[in-house]
Protein backbone atom coordinates (compact mmCIF):
# COMPACT_ATOMS: atom_id res chain seq x y z
CA UNK A 1 0.00 0.00 0.00
CA UNK A 2 1.57 3.30 -1.27
CA UNK A 3 1.03 6.29 0.84
CA UNK A 4 0.40 9.30 -0.88
CA UNK A 5 -0.29 13.41 0.72
CA UNK A 6 -2.71 15.17 -1.64
CA UNK A 7 -2.59 18.98 -1.08
CA UNK A 8 -5.44 20.61 -3.33
CA UNK A 9 -5.45 24.40 -2.80
CA UNK A 10 -8.02 26.61 -4.49
CA UNK A 11 -8.55 29.86 -4.36
CA UNK A 12 -12.58 29.83 -4.89
CA UNK A 13 -14.57 26.35 -2.99
CA UNK A 14 -11.99 23.72 -4.28
CA UNK A 15 -14.71 21.63 -5.72
CA UNK A 16 -13.27 21.50 -9.34
CA UNK A 17 -10.42 20.19 -7.62
CA UNK A 18 -11.61 17.34 -5.76
CA UNK A 19 -13.33 16.39 -8.87
CA UNK A 20 -10.40 16.26 -10.83
CA UNK A 21 -8.62 14.41 -8.10
CA UNK A 22 -11.40 12.15 -7.74
CA UNK A 23 -11.30 10.82 -11.47
CA UNK A 24 -7.37 10.59 -11.11
CA UNK A 25 -6.92 8.44 -8.28
CA UNK A 26 -9.61 6.13 -9.24
CA UNK A 27 -7.14 5.33 -11.58
CA UNK A 28 -4.97 3.10 -9.40
CA UNK A 29 -4.83 0.77 -6.89
CA UNK A 30 -3.21 0.06 -3.01
CA UNK A 31 -3.16 3.84 -2.47
CA UNK A 32 -3.75 5.40 1.00
CA UNK A 33 -4.07 8.95 0.01
CA UNK A 34 -4.41 11.37 2.55
CA UNK A 35 -5.60 14.57 0.94
CA UNK A 36 -5.39 17.74 2.68
CA UNK A 37 -8.00 20.43 1.18
CA UNK A 38 -7.17 24.27 1.07
CA UNK A 39 -9.80 26.14 -0.08
CA UNK A 40 -10.20 30.04 -0.29
CA UNK A 41 -6.55 30.52 -0.70
CA UNK A 42 -6.36 34.15 -1.36
CA UNK A 43 -3.49 36.10 0.70
CA UNK A 44 -0.19 35.22 1.24
CA UNK A 45 -0.44 35.34 4.61
CA UNK A 46 -3.12 32.43 4.28
CA UNK A 47 -1.08 30.61 1.30
CA UNK A 48 2.14 30.75 4.40
CA UNK A 49 0.65 28.73 6.56
CA UNK A 50 -0.21 25.93 4.06
CA UNK A 51 3.09 26.22 2.92
CA UNK A 52 4.20 25.18 6.53
CA UNK A 53 1.94 22.02 6.20
CA UNK A 54 3.30 21.01 3.07
CA UNK A 55 6.82 21.22 4.28
CA UNK A 56 5.81 19.08 6.59
CA UNK A 57 3.82 16.51 4.92
CA UNK A 58 5.30 16.64 1.42
CA UNK A 59 3.62 14.59 -1.56
CA UNK A 60 1.54 16.00 -4.69
CA UNK A 61 0.25 19.57 -4.63
CA UNK A 62 -2.54 20.23 -7.04
CA UNK A 63 -3.96 23.92 -7.31
CA UNK A 64 -6.23 26.25 -9.43
CA UNK A 65 -4.93 29.93 -7.97
CA UNK A 66 -5.34 32.72 -10.78
CA UNK A 67 -3.66 35.27 -8.88
CA UNK A 68 -0.07 35.57 -10.69
CA UNK A 69 1.70 36.63 -6.63
CA UNK A 70 0.49 33.81 -5.42
CA UNK A 71 0.55 31.43 -7.92
CA UNK A 72 4.60 32.54 -8.43
CA UNK A 73 5.11 31.93 -4.60
CA UNK A 74 3.52 28.32 -4.27
CA UNK A 75 5.38 27.03 -7.49
CA UNK A 76 8.56 28.55 -6.19
CA UNK A 77 8.56 27.40 -2.99
CA UNK A 78 7.35 23.95 -4.26
CA UNK A 79 10.45 23.30 -6.61
CA UNK A 80 12.86 24.64 -3.35
CA UNK A 81 11.43 21.48 -1.81
CA UNK A 82 11.54 19.42 -4.16
CA UNK A 83 7.82 18.46 -4.71
CA UNK A 84 5.26 18.52 -7.98
CA UNK A 85 3.11 21.76 -8.29
CA UNK A 86 0.43 20.79 -10.47
CA UNK A 87 -2.19 23.45 -12.55
CA UNK A 88 -4.50 21.10 -14.38
CA UNK A 89 -6.36 23.64 -15.85
CA UNK A 90 -3.93 25.86 -17.30
CA UNK A 91 -3.68 23.30 -20.40
CA UNK A 92 -7.06 24.38 -21.03
CA UNK A 93 -7.01 27.74 -20.78
CA UNK A 94 -3.75 28.02 -22.97
CA UNK A 95 -5.80 26.30 -25.78
CA UNK A 96 -9.19 28.67 -24.97
CA UNK A 97 -6.67 31.54 -25.47
CA UNK A 98 -5.47 30.68 -28.36
CA UNK A 99 -8.36 29.82 -29.74
CA UNK A 100 -10.21 32.78 -28.84
CA UNK A 101 -7.69 35.11 -28.77
CA UNK A 102 -8.13 36.84 -25.66
CA UNK A 103 -6.68 36.11 -22.01
CA UNK A 104 -8.49 34.71 -19.28
CA UNK A 105 -9.52 36.43 -16.95
CA UNK A 106 -8.53 36.22 -13.34
CA UNK A 107 -11.48 36.01 -11.21
CA UNK A 108 -11.59 33.63 -8.87
CA UNK A 109 -14.37 31.73 -8.28
CA UNK A 110 -16.62 32.94 -11.45
CA UNK A 111 -18.02 29.94 -12.68
CA UNK A 112 -20.14 30.54 -9.26
CA UNK A 113 -21.45 33.65 -9.76
CA UNK A 114 -24.86 34.00 -9.03
CA UNK A 115 -26.38 34.35 -12.69
CA UNK A 116 -29.19 32.78 -14.64
CA UNK A 117 -28.27 29.27 -14.47
CA UNK A 118 -27.18 29.19 -11.16
CA UNK A 119 -30.80 29.97 -9.99
CA UNK A 120 -32.16 27.93 -12.80
CA UNK A 121 -30.03 24.86 -10.77
CA UNK A 122 -31.59 26.22 -7.81
CA UNK A 123 -35.29 25.89 -9.07
CA UNK A 124 -34.88 22.62 -10.31
CA UNK A 125 -33.55 21.22 -7.22
CA UNK A 126 -36.45 22.52 -5.20
CA UNK A 127 -38.85 21.42 -7.92
CA UNK A 128 -37.45 18.10 -7.83
CA UNK A 129 -37.44 17.22 -4.32
CA UNK A 130 -41.15 18.88 -4.43
CA UNK A 131 -41.74 15.48 -6.88
CA UNK A 132 -39.60 12.83 -5.66
CA UNK A 133 -41.72 9.45 -5.34
CA UNK A 134 -44.44 10.17 -7.46
CA UNK A 135 -45.78 13.53 -5.49
CA UNK A 136 -47.77 16.31 -7.12
CA UNK A 137 -48.14 13.89 -10.60
CA UNK A 138 -50.35 16.65 -12.11
CA UNK A 139 -47.19 18.97 -12.30
CA UNK A 140 -45.75 16.53 -13.96
CA UNK A 141 -45.80 18.05 -17.61
CA UNK A 142 -43.52 20.78 -15.94
CA UNK A 143 -40.62 18.25 -15.58
CA UNK A 144 -37.61 18.19 -18.33
CA UNK A 145 -37.35 14.23 -17.01
CA UNK A 146 -39.56 11.51 -15.34
CA UNK A 147 -37.83 8.49 -13.87
CA UNK A 148 -39.71 5.55 -13.79
CA UNK A 149 -38.77 2.49 -11.67
CA UNK A 150 -39.52 -0.23 -8.69
CA UNK A 151 -38.10 0.59 -5.68
CA UNK A 152 -34.48 1.15 -4.37
CA UNK A 153 -33.93 1.29 -8.63
CA UNK A 154 -31.51 4.60 -7.62
CA UNK A 155 -34.51 7.21 -8.74
CA UNK A 156 -34.68 9.96 -6.03
CA UNK A 157 -30.37 10.02 -5.81
CA UNK A 158 -30.24 10.35 -9.57
CA UNK A 159 -33.18 12.67 -9.78
CA UNK A 160 -31.68 14.73 -7.29
CA UNK A 161 -28.30 14.78 -9.42
CA UNK A 162 -29.72 15.62 -12.74
CA UNK A 163 -31.73 18.56 -10.77
CA UNK A 164 -28.23 19.82 -9.68
CA UNK A 165 -26.80 19.72 -13.52
CA UNK A 166 -30.77 22.01 -14.07
CA UNK A 167 -32.87 19.69 -14.61
CA UNK A 168 -36.34 19.81 -13.24
CA UNK A 169 -36.46 15.66 -12.48
CA UNK A 170 -39.49 13.97 -11.01
CA UNK A 171 -39.48 10.61 -10.43
CA UNK A 172 -42.44 7.10 -9.66
CA UNK A 173 -42.18 4.20 -8.36
CA UNK A 174 -43.27 1.26 -10.25
CA UNK A 175 -45.49 -0.85 -8.45
CA UNK A 176 -47.05 -4.24 -9.46
CA UNK A 177 -50.14 -3.65 -7.08
CA UNK A 178 -50.35 -0.07 -8.04
CA UNK A 179 -50.48 1.11 -11.32
CA UNK A 180 -48.97 4.52 -11.90
CA UNK A 181 -51.76 7.65 -12.87
CA UNK A 182 -52.44 7.51 -16.07
CA UNK A 183 -50.84 11.28 -16.31
CA UNK A 184 -47.72 9.19 -16.94
CA UNK A 185 -48.36 8.18 -20.29
CA UNK A 186 -49.42 11.25 -22.08
CA UNK A 187 -46.64 13.31 -21.31
CA UNK A 188 -45.13 14.93 -23.82
CA UNK A 189 -42.67 17.83 -22.55
CA UNK A 190 -40.74 15.63 -20.10
CA UNK A 191 -38.35 12.69 -21.25
CA UNK A 192 -39.68 9.47 -19.29
CA UNK A 193 -36.94 6.99 -18.86
CA UNK A 194 -37.47 3.67 -17.27
CA UNK A 195 -34.59 2.25 -14.51
CA UNK A 196 -34.16 -1.46 -14.18
CA UNK A 197 -31.78 -2.88 -12.23
CA UNK A 198 -30.74 -7.26 -11.67
CA UNK A 199 -32.78 -9.13 -8.86
CA UNK A 200 -29.74 -10.25 -7.30
CA UNK A 201 -28.11 -6.44 -6.86
CA UNK A 202 -32.20 -5.32 -5.82
CA UNK A 203 -32.47 -7.99 -3.29
CA UNK A 204 -29.20 -7.02 -1.60
CA UNK A 205 -29.90 -3.03 -1.66
CA UNK A 206 -33.41 -3.93 0.35
CA UNK A 207 -32.05 -5.82 2.70
CA UNK A 208 -29.32 -3.64 3.63
CA UNK A 209 -32.31 -1.08 3.43
CA UNK A 210 -34.61 -3.11 5.99
CA UNK A 211 -31.71 -3.74 8.05
CA UNK A 212 -30.77 -0.03 8.40
CA UNK A 213 -34.75 0.81 9.59
CA UNK A 214 -34.38 -2.47 11.94
CA UNK A 215 -36.87 -4.17 9.98
CA UNK A 216 -37.03 -8.33 9.60
CA UNK A 217 -35.24 -8.35 5.85
CA UNK A 218 -37.83 -11.85 5.30
CA UNK A 219 -41.26 -9.93 3.32
CA UNK A 220 -42.01 -10.00 -0.10
CA UNK A 221 -39.89 -6.93 -0.42
CA UNK A 222 -36.74 -9.04 -0.91
CA UNK A 223 -38.20 -12.83 -1.92
CA UNK A 224 -36.62 -13.54 -5.14
CA UNK A 225 -39.92 -14.88 -7.09
CA UNK A 226 -41.79 -11.45 -6.50
CA UNK A 227 -39.05 -9.16 -7.02
CA UNK A 228 -38.45 -11.13 -10.07
CA UNK A 229 -42.16 -10.07 -10.89
CA UNK A 230 -41.74 -6.64 -10.25
CA UNK A 231 -38.60 -6.12 -12.32
CA UNK A 232 -40.66 -7.94 -14.98
CA UNK A 233 -43.65 -5.87 -15.11
CA UNK A 234 -41.83 -2.76 -14.92
CA UNK A 235 -39.64 -3.86 -18.21
CA UNK A 236 -42.86 -4.72 -19.86
CA UNK A 237 -44.38 -0.94 -19.17
CA UNK A 238 -41.49 0.73 -20.30
CA UNK A 239 -41.88 -1.74 -23.45
CA UNK A 240 -45.31 -0.86 -24.03
CA UNK A 241 -44.60 2.55 -24.02
CA UNK A 242 -41.64 2.79 -25.35
CA UNK A 243 -39.35 4.55 -23.21
CA UNK A 244 -36.13 4.36 -22.80
CA UNK A 245 -34.15 2.42 -20.39
CA UNK A 246 -31.29 2.19 -18.09
CA UNK A 247 -29.85 -0.73 -16.00
CA UNK A 248 -28.25 0.53 -13.10
CA UNK A 249 -26.77 -2.64 -11.88
CA UNK A 250 -23.26 -1.54 -12.30
CA UNK A 251 -23.59 2.16 -13.25
CA UNK A 252 -23.11 5.02 -10.45
CA UNK A 253 -25.28 7.75 -9.68
CA UNK A 254 -22.89 9.78 -11.95
CA UNK A 255 -23.18 7.49 -14.69
CA UNK A 256 -26.31 6.89 -14.74
CA UNK A 257 -26.86 10.62 -14.62
CA UNK A 258 -24.95 11.15 -17.85
CA UNK A 259 -27.01 8.08 -19.68
CA UNK A 260 -30.00 10.21 -19.00
CA UNK A 261 -28.47 13.11 -19.93
CA UNK A 262 -27.49 11.83 -23.55
CA UNK A 263 -30.76 10.64 -23.67
CA UNK A 264 -32.37 14.57 -23.35
CA UNK A 265 -29.39 15.67 -26.02
CA UNK A 266 -30.44 12.77 -28.62
CA UNK A 267 -34.02 13.78 -28.04
CA UNK A 268 -33.26 17.41 -28.64
CA UNK A 269 -30.88 16.64 -31.25
CA UNK A 270 -33.94 14.64 -33.13
CA UNK A 271 -36.51 17.12 -32.56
Amino acid sequence: MTRLHLHLLSDSTGETLENIAKAALAQYDDVETVRHFWPMVRTEAHLERILQEIAQNPGLVVFTLVNPSTRRILESRCAALGLPAVAPLDPVNDALSAMLGQQAKARPGRQHVLDAAYFARVDAIQWTIAHDDGIAWEEWEEADIVLAGVSRSSKTPTSIYLANRGYKTANIPIVVESPPPAALYSLRNPLVVGLTTSADRLIQIRRNRLLSLNQMPDTAYVEEEAVLKEIAFARRLFADNGWPVIDVTRRSIEETAAAVVSLVNQRKAES
